[in-house]
């Protein structure tokens, strides 16, 4: 079994007023990493946990859109310049067999799949999203996310369990998908 750590950041986006526009929460696994002093294990924050996906039903809304090839070399202008996404090379040395896409390309693929089948296609309607990256995505493989209503949300949102599977693969992508949706039916224009 592996040891490390689990590090989880809270981010506050704010403008020049102070005004909070959206919080952000990362976690991260670092391997091998060895706590020193005394143990410790509270949690101050605590990223929105999914529901687990119902069983006994199949997906109430699934959405597939394949990535292109050159997506991770878009994404790169989110600032990300790891190489991992752009050279073959050490995509290789890493085990990937070449480049991989970007976590935030396939978790904007997810978001885009929940906001189009719940939210009616309007970006404003997601109101929390959060899952946990398990497989990488290639650029050019197809994503496909199923997503089922599991109940209320805060503040009159429904609470959306999903997946995001890579259908390269048939490996989950991002697993533990949860989502706060303001629930709209797509315009007819």
């Amino acid at each position: 079994m592996k040891s490390g750590i689990i590090v989880e950041n809270e981010i506050m986006l704010v403008d020049a007023n102070g005004t909070p526009y959206t919080r952000m929460i990362t976690g991260s696994f670092n391997l091998g990493a060895k706590a020193t002093g005394k143990p410790f294990s509270k949690s101050i924050i605590r990223a929105p946990q999914a529901k687990p996906i119902p069983k006994d039903r199949a997906a109430d809304y699934v959405f597939k859109q394949s990535t292109t090839p050159e997506q991770a070399i878009v994404y790169r202008l989110s600032g990300d310049y790891n190489p991992l996404h752009i050279d073959p090379s050490i995509g290789q040395r890493a085990g990937f067999g070449g480049t991989i896409l970007h976590g935030l390309a396939t978790y904007g693929y997810a978001a885009r799949a929940v906001v189009a089948k719940v939210g009616g296609n309007d970006p404003s309607t997601l109101k929390a999203i959060a899952g946990r990256f398990t497989s990488p995505v290639k650029p050019g493989d197809e994503l496909e996310v199923s997503m089922w209503e599991v109940g209320s949300g805060p503040d009159g949102t429904v609470e959306v369990s999903f997946v995001c599977k890579n259908t390269a693969t048939g490996k989950a992508a991002i697993s533990n998908g949860v989502a706060y949706v303001l629930k709209r039916e797509a315009s007819r224009l």
